[in-house]
């Protein structure tokens, strides 16, 4: 008979990097084209005038000038003014 207690297994307990997820310019921040303004799961914010929805949700500026921050029927929009 054993007189030791088995211990549990770590397998497959690794850290894992996060994904780097949140606004990248905040509201009031200059933009030029091509800039990533949010990486988001699904969509928190979505995208006003001058502002474009990539495949993964990403928020990018379509056009240079100023990050907006509203909010219309519920729904926080990002514009580039």
């Amino acid at each position: 008979m054993a007189h030791k207690k088995a211990t549990g297994s770590t397998a497959q307990q690794t850290t894992r990097p996060g994904k780097r997820l949140g606004v990248k310019t905040f509201g009031g921040h200059k933009v030029k084209t091509g800039m990533i303004i949010a990486r988001q799961k699904g969509t928190k914010f979505h995208p006003g005038d001058g502002v474009g929805l990539g495949r993964d949700h990403t928020l990018f500026a379509l056009r240079s000038g100023t990050i907006k921050f509203l909010t219309r029927r519920g729904r926080q929009l990002v514009s580039v003014v």
